[in-house]
């Protein structure tokens, strides 16, 4: 009786090992602060529920992103998740996973294929067409708060073959050019710095040396605002003589809007974003319904209400 125990437990063991559930994550960027919280958002929420995942960085390449999902698949897992390089490249990342039979869930970057996504994907995300909308209606009633009919600003984008990007551009032009603006507002220029600080602050640093006149600066994501304040404050810019606005609401952009340098954000809920696509991804695995678009809201930041996003961060 004893041995028949031992080795029913075992067997009980060993059949729940087999029926756990494996994810396999791959990751656009490893070193970018927002996909870290939303990469340790996926990784929190599959300790909590005892699911297993593998996450890889695929390091902006997007041929190694494709060879990740591959190998994902031919390794067995139950499903896949893709934060993608390149938005425009995601049907062959679809392809391969339907040719494998393997769930797939898109988070944060929208996939070009996202109205033709076999029933077995999906996108987990935050609708881009709020983020860039409330980012630029709020730099505009600062413009109209101190006095201005008129506005010059600079644009700087993200990576130009991502849709947050496009669609976060796209937005600041709606808004300046709707009637919601209130102020005549004129881009100087606009151009990428690939979502990074350290290309913000040069781009930055070359505009100022044009010496033009401006009243803000615009950005895709904070990262990019930083380092146009970078930038701004070594050229002995006075902070507050213009506005700066960013997108995601990361730590250093809360401190950044804390000592007055940063005017405006959108929060982005990274943590929930990476919890609610490995929440789908086990669904799919499991044949149960999810919805093929997840949409997590955007919420507008600014000093008056900034203490409530310090405890999300």
């Amino acid at each position: 009786m004893k041995k028949f125990l031992i080795a029913a437990a075992m067997a009980a063991l060993m059949t729940s090992t087999a029926h756990a559930t494996k994810v396999g994550v791959s990751m656009a960027l490893f070193d970018d602060n927002f996909l870290t919280v939303l990469r340790n958002g996926i990784q929190s929420y599959a300790d909590a529920n005892g699911i297993e995942v593998q996450i890889e960085d695929a390091q902006n390449d997007v041929a190694k992103q494709l060879d990740q999902i591959k190998n994902f698949a031919a390794s067995g897992v139950d499903a896949i998740i893709v934060n993608p390089v390149d938005t425009s490249a995601t049907q062959a990342m679809s392809d391969a996973a339907a040719a494998a039979g393997k769930p797939l869930v898109y988070v944060n970057r929208q996939p070009i294929n996202l109205d033709t996504l076999p029933d077995n994907q999906a996108f987990v995300a935050s609708n881009e067409v709020d983020s860039g909308t409330l980012e630029t209606k709020e730099a505009c009633r600062l413009f109209k708060e101190a006095g201005k009919a008129e506005a010059k600003v600079y644009v700087i984008m993200g990576e130009l073959s991502n849709q947050a990007a496009v669609q976060r551009t796209k937005d600041i032009h709606d808004v300046i050019g709707g009637p919601d603006c209130g102020v005549k507002v004129t881009i100087i220029d606009e151009q990428t710095s690939n979502w990074r600080r350290d290309e913000a602050q040069n781009l930055m640093t070359n505009w100022l040396s044009k010496g033009e006149a401006f009243d803000g600066v615009i950005a895709n994501n904070d990262e990019s605002a930083i380092g146009a304040i970078q930038a701004l404050k070594a050229g002995n810019v006075d902070m507050k003589s213009v506005v700066v606005g960013g997108v995601d609401a990361t730590q250093d952009a809360l401190v950044a809007m804390q000592a007055g340098d940063l005017d405006v954000t959108v929060f982005q809920n990274a943590a929930g974003q990476g919890s609610g696509a490995l929440d789908a991804a086990v669904k799919l695995a499991k044949g149960e319904a999810v919805e093929q678009k997840v949409w997590i809201p955007f919420e507008l930041v600014t000093p008056a209400n900034i203490g409530d996003y310090l405890k999300k961060n």
